[in-house]
């Protein structure tokens, strides 16, 4: 059963799309056009005015991204249905083209840090939400029994999920269930503070730890996260990754990149990564999204995109060189069918739109050197092929090892070998991909590389509908919907809905909850402020004196 499709959306500019009104929220039209090398939006309420923003940093990577652009065919039997070309509500829905490739849960809305750009706080927001256990093995439940594809990946969120007073037996409870990869979105305190917990993670289940990882400016934390002194934490929470046994538990570092505060760091971060190749297996970074009503010449200004990202990068590294090295999310769609039609049934396909998110991969030699992919894996050709060849239904009448021998014919044929990193055998390792296709094969290829990626969440003033419609990032609720995960956190307001439905308010939680903290700090007392005479590891001291900049430098 294929899961891509062609795409119904239009390429070029200008072109013309849906939005929504950042004061009403309303659905209104929008334009997406070039001007000085960048792209823009333009948007107009009949009632409150019109709205200009930078929808894509760089013309030349918006066009290049779209160019392998295919959509899904959505989930079976969706929830809302369809009035007026649009759902009443923005669930699961039949004018929705993907179905859920990683889902998010969140825990808790509770936190031990107050981010003045984050989307969840039970602080601010008055009430604690905090799904019992029970309710809990339900959406992760709801989550596997999704059709065509079962979601096969879940990301523990919140709030910080690690002061969940459950974290652990809900990682083993989606182990259980069957999910293929476990991760949780962590800002790395509880990690640094308890030494047994990243071990107690693996040990349940856990595959990987998105660790929010902003720079090594002491001010950037300062700014951002209202915390100082927070790169040596991040780097005790990574050696205890380092540390786990019968292999490092695989780190994501997942930078929030603003604008004036650390995009001069991007490329460092990067380095960063390489040098600890061995335990961080990628870079997820996420260009700030702008919360609350901001004035449009600052919006304009600060507006940092996965473009600007792209360009950044190939000024910042000597591997990375422009927009050729980067490729859209659905590209791995492609490839995806191609395993699915190999292996005679449906594969998670990443059928997002082509701007939501780009990505790299990089190889390291034992001397140092490090390669981009596409300085000898000729791509561009690889996807044309391979999408011609999914579309062209080949494959689906031959048997597995003749449809295998064939795919990776095609991807023999696009490599240059001599151009290949030394002493990565890139031929066997894709022919284990394609021969084998086990989740296995894959990994081998994914720990030999460095992943950088960039997603680009939306918010009211970037919303576009067409983006929307191809999430594959969504969230589970207690009240059994799919929800994509910018009109969750942006669109109508789905957070605040939700949790306060499921949640109680702080009074009535610190009563029920004697001895407990609302920002988890019963867990582990010293997280709140690391106290003077706290003394890190040696080496982690040598890793801040190496890496960090001291505030105002």
């Amino acid at each position: 059963m294929e899961v891509i499709q062609k795409t119904r959306l239009p390429k070029g500019l200008p072109k013309e799309t849906l939005s929504l009104c950042p004061e009403c929220k309303k659905v209104i039209p929008a334009t997406i056009y070039e001007e000085n090398g960048k792209v823009m939006y333009r948007k107009t309420c009949l009632e409150h005015g019109e709205f200009i923003d930078v929808y894509f940093g760089d013309v030349r990577s918006y066009l290049r991204l779209e160019r392998w652009a295919v959509d899904g065919i959505g989930v079976e039997d969706p929830v809302a249905e369809v009035v007026d070309g649009f759902p009443p509500t923005c669930d699961d829905c039949p004018v929705h083209y993907s179905h859920t490739s990683l889902a998010n849960l969140d825990l808790t809305n509770r936190c031990n840090l107050k981010c003045p750009i984050c989307f969840a706080n039970a602080n601010s927001a008055g009430y604690v939400y905090e799904p019992d256990l029970e309710t809990v093995r339900q959406m992760l439940v709801d989550l596997r029994e999704e059709k065509p594809v079962p979601t096969p990946a879940v990301q523990f969120a919140g709030g910080e999920p690690t002061v969940y007073p459950h974290f652990l037996e809900a990682i083993r409870m989606a182990k259980e269930l069957g999910f293929a990869q476990i991760q949780v979105a962590t800002n790395g305190i509880r990690m640094a503070r308890d030494p047994d917990l990243a071990q107690a993670m693996i040990d349940a289940g856990m595959h990987t730890v998105y660790l929010q990882f902003d720079g090594f400016k002491e001010e950037t934390y300062i700014k951002a996260r209202n915390r100082p002194m927070f790169l040596k934490d991040k780097f005790l929470a990574i050696e205890r990754c380092r540390n786990t046994r019968p292999k490092p538990l695989s780190t994501v570092l997942v930078p929030v990149i603003v604008r004036g505060i650390n995009d001069d760091e991007v490329g460092k971060i990067v380095n960063f990564a390489l040098e600890n190749l061995d335990v961080i297996r990628a870079v997820n970074f996420q260009p700030v999204s702008f919360s609350g009503r901001i004035n449009q010449n600052e919006r304009i200004r600060g507006r940092y995109t996965s473009g600007d990202l792209i360009n950044d990068l190939a000024e910042q590294t000597d591997f990375i060189e422009g927009p050729e090295d980067f490729f859209p999310i659905p590209a791995g769609a492609i490839l995806s069918e191609l395993i699915s039609q190999i292996a005679k049934e449906p594969k998670v396909a990443f059928t997002t739109h082509p701007h939501c998110g780009a990505a790299a991969y990089l190889f390291k030699e034992k001397d140092g050197r490090v390669i981009s992919i596409a300085r000898f894996l000729d791509a561009d050709g690889l996807l044309d092929d391979a999408l011609e060849l999914v579309q062209s239904g080949e494959l689906e009448k031959m048997g597995k090892f003749r449809a295998a021998l064939r795919a990776y014919r095609i991807v023999k044929k696009h490599i240059e070998k001599e151009k290949a990193p030394k002493g990565v055998d890139v031929l066997s390792i894709l022919k284990g991909v394609f021969m084998k296709g086990t989740k296995d094969s894959v990994g081998q290829f994914h720990w030999r590389t460095l992943f950088i990626g960039s997603m680009h969440f939306q918010d009211l003033y970037n919303y576009d509908v067409e983006r929307t419609k191809r999430c594959v990032i969504h969230y589970t609720t207690p009240d059994h919907r799919i929800i994509p995960f910018c009109s969750y956190n942006t669109g109508p307001e789905y957070r605040k809905e939700v949790e306060s439905k499921f949640g109680i308010p702080m009074e009535e939680w610190q009563k029920k909850n004697p001895g407990r903290h609302i920002m988890g700090f019963d867990l582990y007392p010293d997280a709140e402020v690391v106290p003077k005479d706290y003394k890190y590891p040696e080496k982690i001291e040598k890793m801040y004196e190496i890496w960090s900049v001291p505030y105002g430098s």
